[in-house]
């Protein structure tokens, strides 16, 4: 038996319709933003996703940092081990990305174990991956290692309860909201805690498979898990996860508090992602306006952009984004620099460029605007 659905309140049903429309208005956004344009956010906000997923289980890599990794970058601050964390994250949610619009799929607990091979196979064979745990496993108390906050199922239950996960999957109430089926998809994975690690990264990964392959967003714009990563709202995540069938394997608890949860993130990330669009092109329309009136070049803009809004640029990601040579990039970079654009940070194999001191300063204005999020259950 798995959780029990939980039966929306009025004020419930209001959150998810204005979640729809705020996802509808992202979608004609997007649509109607050129691909050159969305290509940094999309990376962006992939990059969020995967900082936040691992920050949530101890692994600490600034998202900026995650984007130079999914860039091809090595020169980053960050452990060998945080390093690889991240790659391995990034991989499952590539896969997880490229299968929002696949036609035959079907849900499987091969399909499960697979991506947790993804997930957990570079620390393979001292932790066993893509295979159910063969033992018990519990959850701490944070901050208390001696105190378990949740005792999952017995490894002998785990064939059952995972095929019944996967039947549901395929064919349980599939008249639900896609963001409600989600939303238990990630319940009822991280309850049943199939392996010996990983459990909540997989969890998670699982959602935003699901809402992906609702279809109204790319997969990009799909996740809450860089919501989830906040500080604060990742205490709120293991409180109500442990408010949520209490200590133990309980399917007959209240799953309503865990719903509203995920609707609030639902909602904020939308707020964010909108927020984020709505930035992105008033910095790039001032940029060009800034280019046509001062003779930079129209592709350099790419380079100022990513200043702009991620607070640096490195020389590989331009040369990527525009698809230059060494020499092309180097030598727009420098132009840049000279210009006094951009100003040059770090050595030679770390060195990225931030604003410098005549970067266009209503740019950086715009770019630094933050963003005051609502609370959709609060009056207004």
């Amino acid at each position: 038996m798995l959780y029990e659905m939980p039966r929306l309140a009025d004020d419930d049903e209001r959150v998810l319709a204005e979640v729809d429309g705020l996802r509808q208005d992202l979608r004609h956004q997007v649509l109607r933003t050129p691909a050159k344009w969305t290509a940094g956010l999309r990376k962006t906000l992939t990059a969020d996703a995967i900082a936040g997923s691992n920050t949530i289980e101890g692994y600490r890599v600034d998202s900026r940092d995650v984007e130079d990794l999914l860039d091809g970058e090595r020169e980053v601050p960050a452990s060998e081990e945080n390093k690889a964390e991240t790659l391995a994250c990034q991989h499952l949610m590539t896969y997880i990305q490229s299968l929002h619009d696949e036609a035959d799929f079907t849900y499987s607990k091969g399909l499960l174990n697979a991506f947790h091979w993804m997930l957990q196979g570079h620390h393979h064979p001292g932790r066993a991956a893509g295979r159910w745990r063969g033992g018990g496993v519990w959850i701490n108390e944070p901050g208390r290692p001696d105190v378990a906050a949740y005792v999952a199922p017995d490894a002998d239950r785990l064939p059952g309860l995972t095929g019944e996960l996967v039947d549901w999957l395929n064919d349980g109430d599939l008249g639900a909201h896609v963001l409600v089926r989600a939303a238990m998809a990630h319940l009822h994975l991280v309850k049943i805690h199939p392996w010996a690690d990983g459990n909540g990264r997989m969890s998670r990964s699982l959602q935003t498979l699901l809402i992906a392959r609702g279809g109204v967003l790319a997969p990009e714009f799909s996740s809450i898990e860089a919501w989830l990563g906040a500080p604060a709202n990742t205490w709120e995540y293991y409180k109500v996860l442990r408010a949520t069938g209490g200590s133990e394997w309980n399917p007959r608890c209240d799953t309503l508090p865990w719903m509203r949860f995920n609707l609030l993130a639902y909602h904020q990330q939308a707020q964010l992602v909108k927020h984020r669009i709505e930035r992105s092109n008033r910095c790039w329309l001032e940029l060009e306006e800034y280019a046509a009136a001062h003779g930079v070049d129209e592709r350099q803009i790419t380079a100022l952009h990513d200043a702009a809004l991620a607070g640096r640029v490195r020389r590989a990601r331009y040369e990527r984004a525009e698809n230059l040579s060494v020499q092309q990039a180097v030598r727009d970079i420098r132009a840049l620099t000279e210009a006094g654009l951009l100003e040059a940070v770090g050595n030679s194999k770390a060195r990225s460029y931030v604003p410098g001191p005549d970067f266009p300063q209503d740019v950086l204005h715009h770019a630094r605007q933050p963003l005051r999020l609502t609370d959709p259950y609060e009056p207004a």
